[in-house]
């Protein structure tokens, strides 16, 4: 089985450290991966966006022009990753700052209020955890157990004492995705 996902939104989002985190769980679970950033000069709220491929078998191309499961974070990535979306595939979206609804009606659309989760959390760096507790959900391509050691990994070791609060927001983020349609 093959999983073709990008994941977009503003620079500090954490858009690519998710994608970081997956990509190691599914190493951790034996797959093929792919990783590929993508970001402008900015990183810090310019755009950014990651392609993460999981696969059982070898991977032909990172190339990718649609995509099975799109995670978008703000309103840019909405209008630019929506029609990118395979039909019967998911569109999972963080509310925050969107000024429409996704429109299609032939794809799974999820909403998951993780700005504001983080906040009420008091842990904005979180975020991205939200999210990927979400995705998890509706999605679960990679074990939650193999996330938290990807996240090991990818987080210095200096930062290991946040590990508890990021799985905290990963097991909270897959109590508040919400189905759309």
């Amino acid at each position: 089985m093959k999983t073709e996902i990008i994941i977009a939104g503003f620079g500090g989002q954490g858009v690519l450290s998710m994608g970081k985190i997956l990509a190691y769980a599914g190493l951790l679970q034996g797959k093929e991966i792919t990783w590929m950033p993508a970001y402008g000069p900015e990183q810090r709220g310019g755009t950014a966006n990651v392609t993460v491929i999981l696969s059982d078998e070898r991977i032909s191309s990172p190339i990718l022009q649609q995509f099975d499961i799109v995670v978008v974070l703000n309103q840019p990535s909405m209008d630019k990753f929506e029609p990118r979306v395979k039909a019967g595939g998911i569109l999972l979206y963080d509310s925050n700052g969107m000024t429409r609804k996704p429109k299609r009606k032939d794809i799974s659309v999820y909403r998951i209020d993780a700005t504001d989760m983080a906040t009420e959390m008091n842990a904005p760096k979180t975020f991205n955890m939200l999210v990927l507790g979400g995705l998890l959900t509706v999605a679960p391509v990679v074990a939650v157990e193999d996330v938290m050691s990807g996240l090991k990994k990818t987080l210095p070791e200096r930062h290991h004492h946040l590990l508890p609060a990021n799985e905290a927001a990963l097991r909270k983020g897959m109590e508040i995705i919400e189905k759309e349609n």
